[in-house]
């Protein structure tokens, strides 16, 4: 009869197999179930990461029989943990997240049970959970201790302050207006503008905050701002709003960052009062949320030729349709895709044809005007859009009443990949 760590061994080796569909179940389980966990393409990035490792690592201590003492939580886990921390995330969030990773991991494992002498499989399932289950302690312990760590650092800091007193705000229940307004420094009695900015490549907490600081500084001088409010969300983002005189949007149409900061940034409409403060920060969210995703997708295949060399900055009113489309990912797409037909597949000539209609209609169908604004020849123009036409449902009909078309070309510029076939 095979020994215990024989039979853990081979099991492992099989639910190695089936790691990929494990991970993304895990991942889509873990958002559904725990919507504290489920909050902007980052963290969500972040919490794939932590679940892709943990799985790896938890297959490797079954396989190998590492022991227990040697156990080191994967480095991805305790990044994410680290963010959560920052983010003001409950840490019984997280905790709760392991425990539904080892229920689904032990609802795959006893799958490969089937084909087992009877006399092995009671020696597998013990040996399975009674691993799996201090697996999940140890690395439990050290995300917690990670956790605890870096909240008390984050809280201790006056950013920390500065976001436990903002989640107040933003969270929509009661809140001492006065006592937040002395905390934070910030009048909440104002039109408020909200704005987000992330990197646009690899950059250091030290650089990050010298960028965000040149920005508030520009952002104060263009938009005439009375206040502003900076907050990072964590160590690769940063919420700001402005304190806007009457004539707010004057300045806004002229926010540009500096030469030299390369951050993009998600730009919410102006709003008063607390509704405003709050309702600006949401867009600029949702703001983030598309372009994020949008620029974190190489793998499209037209990615190159949406994806800025340099900073993009984005206001809400370029995307609001798109963002008020994209919470049903599912009916955007059959949207664009009975509205563009063929010219919704996904290569590098389509979207070359999809930039150029979209173009052309935005500047009322004048092939002059696009191939000013595109640096091309007339002629090309004319040539593309004839060939772009050519692909949708009815030709030329479907551009009779254009609303449909121009709305679906803004979702597949801006979404990509998943609004596409």
């Amino acid at each position: 009869m095979p020994t215990e760590q024989v039979l853990v061994a081979r099991a492992a080796g099989r639910l190695l197999e089936e790691r990929e569909r494990l991970i993304a179940s895990l991942v889509r389980v873990t958002r559904a179930q725990i919507s504290a966990l489920d909050h902007d393409a980052a963290s969500r990035s972040l919490l794939e990461a932590s679940i892709t490792e943990n799985i790896v690592a938890a297959m490797n201590f079954l396989q190998q029989g590492i022991d227990a003492q040697h156990l080191e939580a994967p480095t991805a886990a305790l990044a994410y943990a680290r963010m959560l921390a920052q983010r003001d995330v409950p840490l019984s969030a997280l905790i709760r997240a392991y425990r539904i990773g080892h229920s689904t991991f032990l609802d795959t494992a006893f799958t490969v049970l089937d084909d087992l002498p009877a006399e092995d499989r009671l020696s597998l399932v013990v040996a399975l959970v009674r691993r799996s289950a201090q697996f999940i302690d140890l690395v439990c312990e050290q995300v917690g201790r990670t956790y605890e760590l870096e909240r008390e650092r984050w809280v201790a800091s006056q950013s920390g302050v500065r976001q436990q007193w903002v989640n107040e705000l933003l969270g929509g229940g009661p809140v001492d207006r006065a006592a937040a307004e002395r905390a934070l420094r910030y009048p909440l009695d104002a039109v408020h503008v909200a704005c987000t900015l992330w990197p646009v490549g690899q950059m250091s907490s030290f650089d990050l905050v010298s960028a965000v600081e040149e920005v508030r500084a520009r952002a104060v001088s263009v938009l005439r701002a009375r206040a502003c409010l900076v907050v990072p969300t964590d160590e690769l983002e940063s919420r700001l709003w402005f304190a806007l005189p009457a004539r707010a949007d004057d300045g806004l149409q002229a926010l540009a960052p500096p030469d030299g900061v390369f951050l993009h940034a998600a730009i919410g409409r102006p709003g008063a009062d607390l509704a405003g403060f709050r309702t600006s920060a949401r867009q600029a969210g949702r703001v983030k949320e598309i372009v994020a995703a949008r620029l974190g997708r190489p793998g499209d295949k037209d990615h190159a030729i949406h994806r800025p060399v340099g900073p993009r900055w984005v206001p809400y009113d370029d995307v609001a349709p798109i963002a008020l489309m994209a919470g049903d990912l599912e009916a955007v797409r059959e949207f664009v895709t009975v509205t563009l037909g063929d010219l919704a597949q996904s290569n590098t000539r389509n979207a070359m044809l999809r930039e150029t209609l979209q173009a052309f209609l935005t500047h009322h169908r004048s092939y002059a005007a696009t191939a000013e604004v595109m640096n091309l020849h007339r002629n090309s123009i004319q040539y593309r859009v004839q060939h772009a036409t050519a692909l949708l449902p009815e030709a030329a009909e479907s551009l009779e009443d254009d609303y449909n078309v121009r709305t679906a070309l803004l979702a597949a510029q801006w979404l990509g990949g998943p609004v596409l076939f």
